[in-house]
């Protein structure tokens, strides 16, 4: 199991330039073609999001007949068996209420390992689903948090993590897969559990002693299990662990203790020593290998972009696959002997969808069409990366949609968005929510403000404990960037965001507020001061890391309180739409209530919508084509002005 990273997965929604880079001061030309026929929210959002089992997991079925997937094909996420030869997804699960993702199948690859929570509120539980499909809960209790970590190499243990000993920590127990009894085979001290050898006899580690430094451990079952440090370092580096190679030989492990980027290294466990395995121009966002070791998988982030390569572990030939559309390819899942892979290939302009690939020849084969057929491809834009000036000569990455049709004779719309985080990144790939605004005639900003990932540490920390200051300024940036575009309505230009996007959102129109036409707060924090302090009970390990970059409320309220947008609400002048889920263990729903109680007072225009069965993202395909119809209409409304 990877561990997280600090402050994306706290708030959220990581290829690299230098904080300072030469500017891109417009757009790339491009030639004003004609307005695309609108679609609906609904045929946008009945569109089919796939992906695939747990990377940690065993994705392919006995006799290798399916793949392992997760799809909301019915409008809410559950677990599917798709056929390699191809045909329809074969429902494993049949949740109306909560979403439910694939995890793994078991050895005997008729089994599954499935993972639920309860309407959003993230204490996650672990099931399994037996031979006659009913589902029995392998981690019952309340207010607990479960996660799949894997199965050891001779499959006849998995391991499970659990916070019901201790709310602030995850302790992993042993599993027997056939009668489902259990072992605590490690009490965690305060750390993040990475990953279990197959053997058994070792749990990587991984533990943040600020948002810019954190450490590896190994704990050795065999010899008592006392965690002991494999990272001894000075100054701030950041470690992160991708796994343990085949066979148990070896550590994968990323970090950046060379350069801005975080690189690959196995640290060999016999012999003590690290040696670097890979050397990129951007981050590498994982390595991972084929159970048998054959393949290598490498996965960068290149300005927002995934390149991901597979290879020969030994000759380290790439393996070239054929009968494939452009795009990323993510989520490599190889079947036991390695012989075929199956993964997923996303573009600006196509979701998600599965392909197998016969490793021996390269040759792929799609098994789904995500897109709604009602959708023409050729109707959605394709993004393009542009960069604009912020202050100090820092230039801001962008991911810029421009809608078919817009010109300087016919400006366009325009949103400047915003990721959550703080440390999230926009990045490539299809978007229901950003296409539907598009085809509408928006152009849309996704941008990368100092504090996001994927640049190189430097730009990541520019914001640590300085948030609402520049890193609100390079989106007001944004804003005049789009503005001085001739094919953009310099006169219509919003701002919008979700989770610490919608903080900015928010704070943009109470510190900046005749810079945005109007703004869409989606389940964004308006209070830090509660918010910090409200933090939920399992990030305990990483609450160190969090108050590093966010501050510490015990000692830094004042700024927390300065930075809030709901204690300068009354400075709000423009329309407000909030968007919350009432289940948002992260973002409470209090938040979004006092700042509409509070904007509502300014006699400003405010809209509100409160989804009962949502938490921190709106898992519902209904709920997500309310919302969606939500920000549609507030933008004609209050941006576009139309009739």
């Amino acid at each position: 199991m990877r561990s997280f990273a600090c402050m994306v997965s706290v708030l959220a929604l990581a290829a690299a330039v230098p904080a300072v880079a030469t500017a891109e001061t417009a757009a790339p030309t491009q030639a004003a073609s004609a307005a695309a026929a609108p679609y609906t929210a609904a045929q946008f959002f009945e569109t089919t999001s796939f992906s695939m089992a747990n990377p940690d997991g065993l994705a392919f079925s006995q006799g290798r007949s399916h793949v392992l997937i997760s799809s909301d094909k019915t409008g809410v996420f559950n677990a599917y068996a798709l056929p390699i030869a191809g045909g329809e997804p074969v429902p494993l699960t049949a949740s109306t209420a909560n979403a439910t993702f694939a995890q793994s199948y078991f050895p005997d690859g008729r089994r599954v390992l499935v993972a639920a929570d309860q309407g959003g509120n993230e204490l996650t539980h672990i099931y399994v689903r037996e031979t006659d499909g009913t589902l029995r809960d392998l981690t019952p209790g309340d207010k607990l948090k479960a996660g799949f970590v894997g199965f050891s190499d001779d499959g006849k243990t998995f391991w499970l993590t659990s916070n019901e000993r201790d709310a602030e920590v995850f302790d992993l127990y042993a599993y027997d897969a056939v009668t489902y009894e259990r072992k605590l085979v490690f009490q965690n001290p305060g750390m993040d559990v990475a990953a279990v050898s197959g053997d058994g006899r070792l749990v990587a580690l991984t533990k943040s002693h600020t948002s810019a430094n954190s450490d590896i451990y190994l704990a050795d079952l065999q010899a008592g299990g006392e965690p002991y440090l494999i990272t001894p370092h000075t100054g701030d580096v950041a470690y992160d662990v991708s796994g343990f190679s085949p066979f148990n030989a070896t550590l994968i492990y990323t970090s950046n203790e060379d350069g801005e980027f975080s690189q690959a290294y196995a640290y060999d466990i016999a012999n003590k020593a690290h040696n670097r395995t890979t050397q990129a121009d951007w981050d590498v966002m994982y390595v991972a290998f084929s159970p048998n070791g054959r393949y290598r998988v490498t996965a960068v982030n290149a300005d927002a972009s995934t390149e991901l390569t597979i290879e020969d572990s030994q000759t380290r030939a790439p393996i070239r696959l054929t009968g494939l559309p452009q795009g990323d390819i993510t989520g490599v899942r190889f079947d036991p002997g390695a012989d075929l892979a199956a993964f997923t290939v996303v573009s600006d302009t196509s979701p998600a969808d599965v392909f197998v690939a016969d490793l021996s020849t390269g040759q792929a084969r799609r098994l789904t069409h995500a897109l709604n057929p009602a959708i023409k491809e050729n109707d959605l834009v394709e993004a393009t990366i542009v960069r604009y000036p912020g202050e100090g000569g820092v230039m801001v990455p962008a991911v810029l949609y421009r809608p078919k049709g817009a010109s300087a004779a016919n400006p366009a719309p325009a949103v400047v968005l915003v990721h959550g985080g703080p440390g999230g990144q926009t990045r490539r790939g299809y978007s229901a929510m950003v296409q539907h605004l598009v085809n509408h005639g928006y152009a849309v900003l996704g941008a990368n403000n100092r504090g996001s990932s994927g640049y190189g540490k430097t730009f990541f920390h520019m914001d640590d404990k300085k948030h609402g200051e520049a890193d609100l300024r390079d989106i007001v940036a944004g804003g005049d960037w789009l503005r001085a575009q001739d094919w953009v309505a310099d006169d219509q230009v919003a701002v919008m965001g979700g989770s610490y996007g919608g903080y900015i959102t928010a704070a943009a129109l109470a510190f900046h507020p005749e810079k945005f036409e109007a703004g869409i707060d989606i389940f964004g924090v308006t209070n830090w001061v509660r918010t910090l302090q409200s933090i939920p009970a399992w990030w305990g390990a990483q609450r160190v890391a969090l108050y590093d970059e966010m501050g510490d409320p015990a000692v830094d309220a004042e700024r927390h309180r300065a930075i809030s947008p709901l204690f300068h609400a009354d400075k709000i002048r423009r329309p407000l739409l909030v968007v919350q889920g009432a289940n948002d263990p992260r973002v409470l729903q209090v938040e979004s209530d006092e700042l509409v109680e509070k904007v509502r007072a300014n006699n400003v225009p405010v809209e509100y919508v409160v989804f009962p069965d949502e938490g921190h993202g709106f898992q519902r395909r209904a709920n997500r084509i309310t919302a969606q119809e939500a920000y549609l209409a507030f933008l004609n409304r209050y941006v576009r002005k139309a009739d």
